[in-house]
């Protein structure tokens, strides 16, 4: 694996571990050209997934992607970053075995909201306001509203 820091295509594994929900295997690196320290991950990927966008473009399944938007979600709110690892693992695996290589992005929208709605009610609502493309405060208002009627039933 190439060193991020000096791009030696000769690194060495150092450490190797599983991580903790065994969804990928950690792996700590030294390059001996410059001497820095880095981790890298492991993943089993089942297929390749395209996404189908709302306008109809494809573009290759990008978990880092996905993993983004979560955590931006989830900013400056008590979450565990092993729980946003499952959180995201858990969205990729059902992605992956739901049967399909071509995913909607709505799909995946949705499989997000359903994760953070369980997780975080702040987070859940921050996405939402994103993927539903909230664009007045009116918005947020009607939203939440249905959010506290669902949760009252």
């Amino acid at each position: 694996m190439k060193c991020p820091f000096c791009n030696n295509l000769e690194t060495q594994v150092k450490d190797s571990r599983p991580t903790e929900d065994d969804s990928a295997i950690r792996r700590r690196r030294l390059c001996p050209n410059c001497g820095s320290r880095f981790t890298s991950f492991e993943r089993v990927q089942l297929r390749d997934l395209t996404v189908i966008k709302k306008d109809g473009k494809r573009t290759p399944f990008n978990r880092d992607k996905l993993a983004n938007s979560i955590i931006i979600a989830l900013r400056k709110r008590k979450v565990d970053a092993d729980r946003i690892e499952k959180l995201i693992s858990g969205i990729v695996r059902r992605l992956e075995s739901s049967g399909e290589v071509d995913i909607p992005s709505q799909m995946i929208g949705k499989l997000v909201m359903e994760s953070l709605s369980e997780i975080d009610q702040v987070a859940y609502v921050r996405f939402a306001s994103v993927y539903k493309n909230f664009r007045e405060a009116k918005d947020f208002e009607d939203f939440l509203g249905e959010l506290k009627d669902n949760s009252k039933q």
